[in-house]
């Protein structure tokens, strides 16, 4: 894999700072535990004793350096969030919130969107999101007239809280043409009762009627759930959104699903200097021949925005149900998702991106939909044989144990979410029954000798790195329910290693990333308790209360 050649575009500073005083976790092979370390402008210049640090500062600038006494607290590397949706985020955050923290049945969800409709103008759609349908007191999805109730004259949409589709009222299918007769489009449904009445519910490509044609498409490679709104408006979503990874201790980015709109967001944000963590974009696959075109054939980009790669979409996900599992699922032997592509169809595109170079990075959920991506790589690996490929399986949700031996061999890198497991983990054993214990098995990664790298995914999680891995460490949902056996769990230390060397090597920027290490950028989160010495049930609780970037602070807890 190419690494990223990049200029630092932030002013160098003169001054060196000394950081001490609290328990650092470096995650530096030769000094794991140091006492201090010496940031000079934005990268870490020594890590050891503050007396070593205060002797190699005296090299580098004349006088006494300043010095940051973090007295009581815990210093972790800044968290990189390998697989996140920035904008997309951005834009829920001025949805209506209707996830297991604010609802827990349909009325309650039915009384936090007519109480959003009610301070909007008549006429201007209601948008919420969030829930799991499995989690809701009644078992199921909400339905159109339900929905009917927020509003009769409006749009009224309800997403998931996988993103992948939801719920919207009858308004909605009427001014969109949309009839019990509408035949269901490729990659999507319209979904009917047992009377072959529409329920309201919809999914994957049939939210086009959302989006527009330019968004959930098969011919798009996937899906693109973002509203249009203004570009003011998707810039404000934007800045709203980065100020939340940082809170949560957040520095870099995958974003990974960066089509023209999310590319033009970045762009702007940039040029107002208003980029204040890391981002590494990923093109969704429909943009591939025109990123060969112009020559995006490797990474690059500078120390703020660069270009990571290209997405794409194997199948759909566990939690809408829309992942492929061929034989139906357990809760609903007539549903079986859907794949994106033909077999064929995507070995095409791995072949074109891997040919160049580029490292691909697929949201691939069931068996089916995994075997398929390690066929395509390793079609590719054998015409162009690349060592260091990286080439991603975002996801990753339930490989067989022969898959996971594949990827090792194959070198592909799982790119995992626990806080799925944690926010919906029963949802996912409803829909397939026991095989869903196993859901992101990481302590197999782990034995197995696969490198672990945990995300957000955000907005189907909220970008809390903590609460991901107190999920990875415990296993236990917010019900309370541990999912599956004790070997699928990982330590303290392979999870934080998982949210940040890793990250940062999937990424391909471990040498500038990751760990707190002579050389890299000091890009550090400040933590009000130690997570490796709290319960485990607790790691969750621990409060980010400043954050770093490039020798920067970024955040601080009010």
């Amino acid at each position: 894999m190419r690494k990223l050649n990049h200029f630092d575009s932030s002013p160098l500073r003169a001054t060196c700072t000394v950081v001490t005083g609290a328990t650092i976790h470096s995650l530096d092979a030769d000094q794991a535990r140091p006492e201090a370390f010496l940031v000079h402008g934005t990268r870490i210049a020594a890590l050891g004793t503050e007396a070593q640090c205060r002797t190699v500062a005296a090299t580098l600038v004349p006088g006494e350096p300043a010095v940051l006494d973090l007295a009581g607290k815990t210093i972790v590397p800044g968290f990189i969030d390998a697989h996140a949706h920035p904008l997309m985020y951005g834009q829920m955050m001025s949805w209506v919130d209707c996830g297991p923290d604010k609802a827990k049945s349909i009325p309650e969800i039915v009384t936090l969107l007519q109480q959003a409709a009610a301070q909007l103008p008549a006429g201007v759609p209601v948008r919420g999101f969030g829930y799991e349908h499995k989690n809701l007191a009644e078992g199921r999805h909400p339905m159109r007239q339900e929905l009917d109730q927020v509003g009769t004259g409006r749009e009224v949409y309800l997403m998931n809280a996988s993103g992948h589709g939801g719920v919207v009222n009858s308004h909605t299918l009427e001014i969109n043409g949309i009839t019990r007769d509408t035949p269901n489009p490729e990659g999507g449904e319209f979904f009917h009762d047992a009377d072959g009445k529409l329920t309201g519910e919809l999914s994957d490509a049939a939210c086009n009627i959302l989006t527009g044609v330019h968004g959930v498409k098969i011919g798009h490679h996937g899906p693109n759930f973002h509203l249009e709104d203004a570009p003011e408006e998707h810039l404000r979503q934007l800045r709203a959104a980065q100020q939340n990874f940082l809170a949560g201790g957040v520095t870099s980015i995958g974003d990974a699903q960066v089509s023209r709109r999310e590319f033009d967001m970045y762009l702007r944000l940039a040029a107002e200097d208003g980029l204040g963590l890391r981002v590494s974009m990923y093109l969704l696959s429909h943009l591939l021949d025109q990123a060969i075109e112009i020559g995006m054939q490797g990474a690059f980009g500078n120390a703020y925005l660069s270009f990571g790669g290209i997405k794409l979409y194997a199948d759909g996900t566990l939690g809408g149900w829309t992942a492929y599992f061929p034989d139906g699922y357990v809760g609903d032997p007539c549903r079986t998702g859907q794949l994106y592509h033909e077999p064929a169809e995507y070995a095409a595109l791995i072949r074109k991106a891997h040919a160049v170079g580029l490292q691909t990075a697929t949201h691939a959920q069931s068996p089916t939909a995994i075997d398929m991506v390690l066929d395509a790589i390793e079609a590719a690996q054998s015409e162009r044989p690349d060592t260091d490929a990286r080439h991603r399986i975002e996801h990753c949700g339930l490989p067989t144990a022969e898959q996971i031996q594949r990827m090792i061999r194959l070198g592909v890198y799982p790119v995992n979410q626990p806080q799925h497991y944690y926010n919906w983990g029963e949802g996912v054993t409803a829909a397939i029954g026991t095989p869903g214990e196993r859901f992101n098995p990481l302590g197999e990664f782990h034995e197995a000798g696969l490198p672990i790298t945990i995300s957000s995914d955000a907005p189907v999680a909220e970008p809390k790195p903590l609460e991901a891995i107190q999920a990875a460490v415990t296993r236990v949902t917010r019900n309370g329910h541990r999912l599956g056996a004790d070997n699928l769990r990982l330590t303290v230390e392979q999870a934080l290693a998982a949210h940040t060397i890793n990250g940062a090597r999937v990424l391909g920027r471990e040498d500038e990333l990751g760990s707190l290490s002579v050389g890299k950028f000091a890009d550090f989160a400040v933590l009000d308790a130690d997570p490796f010495t709290v319960a485990p049930e607790d790691i969750a609780a621990v409060n980010v209360v400043e954050t770093w970037v490039g020798g920067e602070r970024r955040h601080a807890a009010a």
